[in-house]
């Protein structure tokens, strides 16, 4: 029922409504801002650098050559427009579920899900701390991704608790078909594991449950274009129900989760989809799994990334033991690491930077986690191209 959701929505008169709009610090103004709190989360986001990059970053195909296959950016997008046509129907607040929605991925490494599963591997045996890119993305968002303010000075985005915690938040794995926001407001740093806890608003939810609608179809499509489906299109026609005369598109199921979502949704039982169309999801998620997520044509590529990640990590974590020495060996490579450090160091930095100071640089552990937030951030071309260098004589 359309505005279903208007009472609960995240507006000034929501209890939660203090804590929602906190931020780390009070933001500069100009005084003639007209935007809301959400707006300039919005902006912030997509003029940063790292949401940028989102587009050569793998979502779940490696093809960086071929233009009509989804990145990183592009699923990100799609998150926002799903979750905007909900949010909107059901009457909860846009300019929320659009920041979240455009952040939500910021913390994603380069090469996808398996960059993401090799930078934990790293990150376990290294620091002792797993990495996910919902809590890295919360960090990027808190830490590492900086902006110029009016006066040309560098300062970290300094998020809404709101926006935060939908970007930690949001995993799009949905295990019970009933999904409505927690009441205790907590420090987001508490979460250990992806999913540990719902989120905070009824905005957060639409996105988290938008992003799972979104990869489903999206993924499907993309491994139609490319073939790998090509032996299992009968076993998908009759999952989804179409004739097979009709081209299977990403439409057909976006559409149906969508309707189907607004239309059993409420204050009570939450965010729900009817039993079928929620059973309909799982099977089209195990579908995925068993045909698309685990084809062997992804393993060469799984293989690649490895190499290309673990090369790169094992060279600039010996900036710690071997400064001047490896300087001499690949000094571009260090020398773009060493700019991008020199912003958050412990040590004298320009007064253009007014972002936190997050390493200290004489603390091993420190500058390991350094190394592993700089290659979070990396598009696939970069990790590419410097891998490339480090080989090269």
């Amino acid at each position: 029922m359309k505005d279903i959701l208007k009472n609960v929505a995240t507006t000034e008169n929501n209890p939660k409504w203090n804590n929602i709009i906190k931020r780390e610090n009070e933001l500069y103004t100009r005084g003639n801002d007209i935007r809301s709190d959400f707006e300039r989360d919005y902006t912030r986001i997509i003029h940063s650098l790292a949401f940028r990059r989102m587009k050569h970053k793998t979502q779940v195909f490696f093809s960086p050559t071929n233009d009509h296959i989804c990145t990183r950016i592009e699923h990100v997008i799609l998150v926002e427009s799903i979750s905007d046509t909900i949010a909107s129907y059901l009457g909860l607040n846009t300019k929320l579920t659009r920041a979240i929605a455009m952040a939500h991925d910021i913390g994603h490494s380069p090469f996808g899900h398996q960059g993401e599963k090799i930078l934990s591997e790293i990150s376990q045996k290294e620091i002792g701390k797993t990495f996910w890119h919902e809590r890295n993305g919360m960090e990027m968002v808190d830490k590492i991704v900086i902006l110029e303010d009016d006066k040309q000075n560098l300062q970290n985005l300094n998020l809404t608790y709101a926006v935060r915690d939908g970007i930690i938040s949001h995993c799009g794995e949905i295990d019970e078909n009933s999904l409505k926001p927690r009441e205790e407001y907590i420090d987001l740093y508490d979460y250990n594991y992806p999913n540990q806890f719902k989120p905070y608003t009824w905005e957060g939810c639409v996105v988290k449950i938008a992003d799972k609608i979104a990869y489903l179809g999206r993924d499907i499509q993309d491994a139609i274009t490319l073939g790998i489906l090509d032996e299992h299109l009968e076993e998908l026609y009759e999952l989804l129900n179409i004739d097979k005369n009709e081209k299977i598109n990403n439409t057909i199921i976006i559409n149906y989760l969508i309707y189907d979502l607004c239309e059993n949704s409420n204050e009570i039982d939450g965010l729900k989809f009817s039993d079928k169309a929620f059973n309909f999801m799982n099977k089209l998620k195990e579908f995925n799994y068993k045909y698309i997520y685990m084809d062997e044509r992804l393993k060469p590529s799984t293989d690649y990334f490895k190499l290309v990640i673990n090369t790169i990590y094992d060279t600039l974590k010996r900036y710690y033991d071997e400064r001047n020495h490896i300087k001499n060996i690949y000094p571009e490579i260090i020398d773009d690491f060493e700019k991008w450090l020199s912003m958050f160091w412990n040590k004298e930095r320009k007064d253009i930077y007014q972002n936190k100071v997050i390493f200290n640089i004489d603390d091993k552990k420190e500058l390991y986690q350094a190394v592993i937030y700089y290659i979070s951030g990396m598009t696939d071309n970069f990790a590419m191209d410097m891998y490339n260098k480090i080989i090269k004589f």
